[in-house]
């Protein structure tokens, strides 16, 4: 065909050709004629001059090529279909030469051939004639038939051969320009220009390479890896632009298909000595994408010196400004990534997943094109994107796949139906060897790509600018993170992980936990890219980020705020989103995840509030946080998202909770070392989410309870407080979400998980912050009131909580606790288990003790009474329950083969259960306030009172001698040792009671009211405790006690100690009690029916004291111990000894005395003897002399105790009034039961009489001479009148009024002696002597009496005593037993009648009269009882007797008498008297004895004397006194006198004559001479008496008769 030949015919003729080659085509399967030539003459068109020509001739060319190529694969469709018929099959496959193969398909192997050929400018083989031919055009029609026809080449081994062996080399050798060339190097030294990078051709070869990795990778696998390394290589900064697009282009295509890239990874980076492919690409773009920062970009390598991009250290405004792109005036900024002034904006390329290429489609193209700037940017952006993304979903759905089976392999396993096993298991191993098989490329390929991943995705967040973009960086870092979690690469997965916390918080924020992990470690060190080192460069900090928050740093000192930007909010939600969605997988790296959160929580100020979740708060210190408003309504959505990811932790298994646990745990440990010493606010993060997950996976508690609740502990000790604070919350927050949690079993029937949730409130009392405490309180407080009823097991823990409180630990605490307790008492006492009875007693009794509040104090002992109506209430059902207990205990020790031990063992567990409530009733009736003292003691014993009848009988034993004595024992002992010192004030404002106001007296209350109940127990239960074995004992301690309280130096203790023994001994004894009088011994009185017989060991459940139920007790089960007489004196014998000590040591005088000497009060006393008749109507059978004598020491004593002057008006009558104090009494009450007990007595008793009156007597002399108590000074009351000088003198002390007592005593002796005058003892022992000596006193003394009623009562008894004792003395008196009693008597008369005391001056008249008579009295007792009786009589006190009657009938001078007052105050009366007596006695005309006849003389000789005496007198005084008249009383006497001689001679003249002695006649007639010698007196009252007196003498004048007949007669 000519050159010349016109267009328009060479168009036709190709038109035509095409023509027929689709008709060929058509009919393909015919026989197809030779093509060589058509192909031939349609190449040669193609490179005609004209364009038209070229381009139709172009498209022909490729439609044959086609063609062949289809009549080729149309060929082996129809040999196959012969093939599929059981022919033989030719063995001729395998042979490499072409004879083997069709027409069809050795046609295309020819012109396939012949194209590798002219491609490489060599001849070809087939299409001869041909002559030139492009490269551009032979490489397109290549890439066109590999492309198209891809399983010619994998079917045929010739087609194959070729690829292998013409096509690479080709490719290889066509790309040798591109790999030496070096930009920037000069091109002028090369000669050919093919060794410079030629656009079309390069660009042409890459589409080549990318179709034979892409179809043909499996054949040429070695080529393959060439291909790539170049692939790598083209991406050097050191390559033309273009070149480096085109490539990225290329490395796009393959990031795509993630299976390809599995198989470079399984094909050369697992193979031991290939090239790492696969890590090379990533790094490679990694590289390349640095670079491109590190390198201005230009597009054109003309303007690649511009100097506009070279500014990587200069300002940043002009790479900026290019972003800026105006739009209506507007300024919009681009997406882009810019990063240390380089400014790279990103364009878009693609869609997602697919690498469509811009340059690599320029076909048209001869030069390089100018690449805009960023594209090579955007395209390798994608790639890394769609690598993550292809690896990412491949990995994980093939990892989901083996999942499944396996899932379904164990689950087939596990079916019951199963075919052979041998096979099962065959599966099974195959299935594991796939696994190991794959889990090994998964992780190469992950471990081969990771780090030039992050490498270059760090980069770009960094210097993205863009949302979007940043958004995919993201996510990208996440999937990834997912992933190696997955596969379990913990070191690729915390890098990831890093990456984002890192771009969460602000730059170069100093948080450890990210400095110190691996992948930051790695971030600094270098990587090589082929050779190159490329180092990771750090995220710089100048990106231009909108700021939204400025907060404060978490740190212990922080540095001025820090800033967050719209990116770090981005990436903390990426991090959300990593920890809700892929949690389970994150493992350690939790630790990273929550340490930013933390971070990031702090610096937005979020705090935690209920439940744990973070809401928006006011930070508390520094700069308050500042947040724009995008942030602000961010916030909530974040608090959100925070609290979700931690309720999702309900999903995780059990190791990722544990993971996820121990993260917060290790983070709260930092917080709190943070929070250390200082009272910043602290970082509560950790805390608030330990909470929230403990509550959201309440269903599986056990498995986290321990290490959750141990650290929380822990938080709780913190110094702290806003820390504590939150800690407490947190754990008491999960102890009550636990608590009421529904759990499956329900805790009821776990009792186990019960405990557990309840320990850490057991361990929060180890903690001595008092807020916390309160917490743990608080916690149980609402605990009781929700979950109370069903707390079960676990009561003894929360009791152990409320009695943990010490008592330093404050008023509030105390209080809240005791709160608590209250509650428990009043409401659950019936629901818990009766195991824990006995620790409510205890704790409740620990509240007494606290001394910090004493109104807690008060009620808890409230509380213990109330506890004990409880158990009086419930006690059957405690009873059976605590046996049964104890049975089960009982058994489990045997089985240990332990002994059990339990507080007061051998008792029964109910009585043990009291014993414990009284023990610590006990223990606080020692407290140390009076107050607490004095209302246990009371609860105490009212407890025992009103529920002592529960006990079993052998209890008591334990009550008596390990509560009440060991109470008594101490409470002696701690008032023994009380302070004396004076307490100012009871605390606060409140006074003190005088009687209160030192520690001793504050303690004498506590041993009175101790005291009292122990005997008012002895008294009222004696029935139930005399049985017991050792009573007697017993009774010795608490006599022992009531002495020792009485002999104590308090008032108010030893009169409250003689109160006890007063009711002790008011006891019954306990048969007498329940007999009549006249039956034996032996209980048989009927039982009161509705007790009905009690049996066994139970127990009478009546409050009643009644006989029937004493007696109910003994009635079944044992029969009662008849406590014989003996015994019960024995007892009462004690008592005695007791009293007498008590007696003998309180009123023993004290040797000195000083202010502080310790004298017995009279209540004291007056009880001490008051208790001796009660006494002694037990005792009175054995009661002897000795104890009498001992008895009267003791009277003696008592009655000689003086009171102080203080005291005296409270308890003395005025001195005037004749009363007895209360003590006198009880003294002579005490001597009456004696005499009364006497009298009925047997006849031995009557020998006491004697020593009752001694003892009498003795009272009676008080009366003039009141008792000594040892040395002390008393005054006399009378003297002792407050007088006022006195008042600052020490109190006084006052000898009582003895007056009265002595009286009444003296009365008691004569009614005595008028009963006993005639006793044998009395008669012996001289009682009426004594009686006569002690009355001579008082009679003596007369007037000097300190009473005047003294001495009159003192007459009046002598008068009766000797009435009675005067005929026993005469009928005794030849025994000569009455002797020595004359004597005193006629003394007693003597001092009497002629006293030497004087009338007072104020006496008046009528009282002088009224003494006279009872002088005249005496003188009648005289002229009756004893003159009439002389002849019984000693001569002696006759004798005396007249004597004294001589001297009262002589007008005795008393020369004080006024005048006037003479004639009375002469004792006219008495003297007449005795005058008179003398002369009764002197003519006594019935002398029948000697002795009559003997009184009579002596009595007329006694008068004759006494009138001789006077007359002589008066004669003598009247001489002298001349004119003067005499003194009345002198003229009275003188009348008196010569009036009775007058009567005597009228006596002498009737009476017989023998009768009168001559001497008597004698006397009369001497007088007359004395008479007449009166006759000169002056007085005419004397004369006419003289006158009288001198008549009778008449009768004597007689003639005088004869001598002798005088003398015979």
């Amino acid at each position: 065909m000519s050159g010349t030949s016109s267009p328009e015919a060479v168009k036709k003729l190709l038109e035509n050709m095409q023509g027929d080659l689709r008709a060929l085509s058509l009919e393909c399967k015919k026989k197809f004629p030779p093509v060589k030539e058509a192909i031939v003459l349609c190449f040669r068109l193609h490179f005609t001059k004209d364009n038209i020509t070229n381009n139709t001739a172009a498209a022909t060319v490729r439609q044959v090529v086609t063609v062949v190529f289809e009549r080729m694969v149309a060929e082996d469709e129809r040999h196959r279909d012969i093939i599929e018929q059981p022919v033989l099959v030719q063995g001729n496959s395998n042979r490499r030469s072409v004879s083997t193969l069709k027409p069809c398909a050795k046609d295309a192997y020819m012109l396939f051939q012949d194209l590798c050929q002219l491609v490489n400018a060599d001849a070809p083989y087939w299409l001869v004639g041909m002559t030139e031919m492009t490269r551009t055009f032979g490489l397109e029609l290549l890439e066109s038939v590999l492309n198209d026809f891809p399983q010619v080449f994998l079917q045929h081994q010739e087609f194959s051969f070729l690829l292998k062996e013409r096509v690479c080399p080709l490719v290889i050798k066509l790309f040798s320009p591109n790999i030496k060339f070096r930009q920037g190097s000069s091109t002028s030294s090369s000669p050919a220009p093919v060794e410079k990078p030629y656009f079309p051709i390069c660009m042409r070869l890459l589409r080549v390479v990318s179709v034979l990795i892409k179809q043909f990778y499996s054949l040429l696998v070695t080529e393959c890896e060439i291909f790539l390394s170049l692939l790598v290589k083209f991406l050097d900064a050191d390559k033309p632009q273009w070149l480096r697009a085109v490539a990225v282009e290329s490395i796009h295509r393959f990031c795509v298909q993630p299976q390809l890239l599995r198989s470079f990874c399984q094909s050369y980076d697992m193979k031991q000595h290939s090239t790492k492919v696969f890590r090379d690409i990533v790094n490679a773009l990694g590289s390349f994408i640095q670079s491109l920062f590190l390198v201005p970009p230009t597009g054109n390598p003309a303007t690649s010196n511009q100097a506009g991009n070279n500014n990587l250290g200069g300002s940043v405004s002009a790479p900026a400004n290019s972003g800026m792109v105006g739009i209506g005036g507007g300024v919009t900024l681009l997406p882009a990534f810019e990063y240390r002034g380089t400014w790279i904006p990103i364009l878009t390329i693609t869609v997602q997943g697919s690498a469509k290429a811009t340059y690599l489609e320029m076909l048209d193209k001869v030069e390089p094109p100018t690449i805009p700037e960023g594209y090579a940017m955007s395209v390798a952006f994608h790639c890394l994107l769609d690598l993550v993304r292809g690896i990412t979903s491949m990995i994980e759905g093939e990892l989901g796949e083996v999942e499944t089976e396996c899932q379904t392999t164990t689950d087939e396993c596990s079916s019951p139906t199963q075919s052979t096993e041998q096979q099962d298991l065959q599966s099974t191993s195959d299935q594991m060897d796939k696994e190991i098989v794959s889990r090994a490329v998964w992780e190469e390929m992950v471990n081969a790509c990771w780090y030039g991943l992050l490498a270059a995705l760090s980069l770009l967040l960094d210097a993205s600018t863009d949302e979007a973009a940043t958004e995919n960086i993201l996510k990208a870092e996440l999937t990834m993170a997912a992933l190696c979690g997955r596969l379990g690469l913990v070191t690729s997965r915390d890098a990831f992980i890093t990456a984002i916390c890192k771009g969460s918080l602000p730059p170069h924020y100093a948080l450890t936990v990210l400095n110190t992990t691996t992948a930051a470690t790695l971030s600094n060190k270098s990587y090589s890219v082929q050779g190159q080192s490329v180092m990771m460069i750090s995220p710089s900090s100048e990106s231009h980020q909108q700021v939204v928050a400025v907060g404060q740093p978490l740190a212990v000192q922080p540095q001025g705020t820090v800033m967050l930007t719209s990116k770090n909010i981005q990436c903390m939600r990426t991090l959300l989103n990593l920890a809700h969605c892929h949690g389970a997988v994150l493992g350690t790296s939790w630790q990273l995840v929550l340490a930013t959160l933390q971070h990031l929580v702090w610096i937005l100020g979020l705090k935690p509030s209920s439940g744990g979740a973070l809401k928006p708060g006011r930070a508390v210190e520094g700069p308050s946080t500042v947040l724009t408003t995008a942030v602000m309504t961010d916030l909530p959505v974040i608090s959100n998202i925070l609290s979700r990811l931690f309720e999702s932790s309900q999903y995780l298994d059990d190791v990722s909770l544990h993971h996820l646990i121990n993260a917060l745990c290790s983070l709260s440990l930092e917080a709190m070392d943070m929070a250390y010493g200082n009272n910043k606010e602290p970082s509560l993060f950790a805390v608030a989410k330990l909470l929230e997950t403990g509550l959201v996976n309440m269903h599986r508690i056990e498995i986290l309870w321990r290490p959750l609740t141990g650290h929380l502990l822990e938080v709780c000790q913190h110094p702290n407080s806003r820390m504590r604070e939150w800690g407490a919350e947190a754990l008491t927050s999960l102890i009550k979400a636990g608590l009421t949690f529904n759990h499956d079993p329900p805790l009821s029937q776990n009792q186990r998980l019960q405990l557990l949730l309840l320990n850490p409130l057991k361990e929060m009392s180890n903690i001595n912050h008092p807020d916390i405490r309160l917490k743990q309180l608080e916690c149980v407080l609402q605990i009781l009131q929700s979950q109370g009823d069903s707390l079960g097991p676990g009561w003894p823990l929360v009791l152990g909580v409320m009695g943990a409180i010490r008592n330093d630990q404050g008023e509030s605490l105390i209080r809240t606790a005791f709160q608590c307790l209250q509650l428990v008492v009043t409401d659950f006492l019936p629901t818990m288990p009766c195991t824990c009875l006995q620790i409510v007693v205890d704790v409740a009794g620990s509240f007494g003790l606290h001394n910090q509040e004493l109104n807690i104090s008060l009620t808890s002992i409230g509380l213990l009474w109330n506890i004990s109506d409880y158990f009086f209430q419930r006690g059957e059902t405690i009873e059976k329950e605590l046996n049964k207990e104890e049975a089960a205990q009982q058994k489990q020790a045997e089985e240990k083969g332990v002994v059990l031990n339990r507080p007061f063992h051998p008792a029964p567990p109910f009585d043990c259960l009291w014993l414990c409530l009284y023990a610590k009733l006990g223990e606080l009736c020692v407290d140390p306030r009076p107050a607490v003292r004095k209302s246990a003691g009371q609860t105490l014993f009212s407890t025992i009172g009103a529920h002592g009848t529960l006990l079993q009988h052998s209890t008591w034993h334990t009550v008596i001698w390990k509560v009440l004595f060991h109470l008594l024992d101490r409470v002696r002992e701690s008032s023994t040792t009380a302070d004396k010192e004076k307490i100012e004030s009871g605390g606060g404002n409140i006074l003190i009671h005088h009687s209160r106001d030192t520690a001793e007296k504050q303690w004498a209350e506590t041993w009175v009211l101790t005291l009292a109940g122990v005997a008012r127990i002895f008294n009222t239960r004696r029935y139930l405790l005399q049985p017991l074995g050792d009573f007697s004992r017993a009774w010795d301690v608490l006599l022992d006690h009531i002495q020792s309280a009485a002999l104590s130096k308090n008032n108010e203790v030893s009169l409250a100690a003689l109160k006890s023994f007063q009711e002790i001994l008011q006891i019954v004894s306990p048969v007498r009690d329940s007999e009549k009088p006249e039956t034996p011994p032996v209980v048989n009185v009927p039982v009161p029916v509705l007790i009905g017989p009690i049996s066994g060991m139970s127990r009478p459940f009546i409050r009643t004291d009644s006989i029937g139920e004493r007696l109910g007790r003994y009635s079944s089960s044992e029969p009662p111990i008849v406590t014989d007489e003996l015994e019960d004196l024995n007892l009462w014998w004690a008592a005695w000894n007791t009293w007498y000590r008590i007696g003998s040591e309180s009123t023993k005088p004290p040797i000195t005395f000083d202010k502080l000497t310790f004298i017995p009060s009279q209540p004291f006393l007056t009880a001490l003897i008051q208790i001796f008749p009660a006494l002694y109507q037990h005792i009175k059978t054995g009661f002897n002399m000795d104890d009498l004598q001992k008895l009267g020491v003791i009277l003696h004593s008592a009655i000689s105790v003086p009171i102080s002057s203080d005291a005296s008006p409270f308890i003395l009558p005025s001195y005037t009034e004749a009363v007895l104090t209360s003590l006198q009494e009880a003294v002579l009450t005490a001597l009456d039961v004696l005499q009364k007990a006497i009298c009925v007595g047997p006849e031995n008793m009557q020998i006491m009489y004697p020593a009752i009156f001694d003892q009498l007597l003795a009272f009676v002399e008080f009366s003039c001479k009141p008792p000594q108590y040892g040395q002390l000074e008393t005054k006399h009351i009378a003297n002792a009148k407050y007088n006022q000088i006195q008042l600052f003198a020490p109190a006084e002390w006052v000898a009582l009024n003895y007056v009265p007592f002595a009286e009444r005593s003296l009365e008691v002796v004569v009614d005595l002696y008028q009963k006993t005058a005639c006793h044998k003892a009395v008669v012996n022992e001289k009682v009426l002597q004594n009686i006569i000596k002690t009355l001579r006193v008082p009679l003596s003394l007369k007037y000097s009496c300190p009473s005047e009623s003294t001495w009159k009562l003192a007459v009046s008894s002598l008068l009766r005593v000797l009435s009675i004792g005067l005929p026993v003395a005469r009928q005794h008196a030849s025994s000569g037993k009455f002797d020595s009693m004359w004597p005193e008597l006629a003394n007693t008369f003597e001092d009497f009648l002629f006293t030497k005391s004087i009338p007072p001056d104020n006496l008046s008249i009528q009282e002088f009269q009224r003494n006279e008579n009872i002088d005249v009295e005496v003188v009648q007792l005289i002229s009756n009882e004893i003159l009439p009786y002389a002849n019984f009589i000693p001569k002696e006190f006759v004798g005396q007797i007249m004597t004294m009657l001589n001297k009262g009938s002589i007008h005795s001078q008393s020369s004080s008498f006024t005048e006037a007052e003479i004639d009375i105050r002469l004792r006219e009366e008495f003297s007449k008297m005795c005058f008179e007596t003398l002369l009764q006695f002197s003519f006594s005309n019935k002398v029948t004895t000697p002795q009559e006849g003997y009184i009579s003389r002596m009595a007329l000789s006694v008068l004759l004397k006494r009138s001789q005496d006077v007359l002589h007198r008066y004669i003598e005084d009247e001489r002298l006194s001349g004119k003067c008249p005499l003194p009345r009383q002198q003229v009275t006497e003188i009348i008196f006198v010569l009036k009775a001689v007058s009567t005597l001679i009228d006596s002498l003249k009737k009476t017989q004559p023998e009768n009168v002695d001559g001497n008597t006649w004698a006397q009369v007639i001497a007088l007359y001479p004395t008479l007449v010698e009166c006759i000169t007196c002056s007085s005419s009252e004397v004369c006419s008496a003289l006158k009288e007196a001198l008549v009778p003498f008449k009768d004597f004048m007689q003639p005088p008769a004869s001598r002798v007949q005088n003398g015979e007669s």
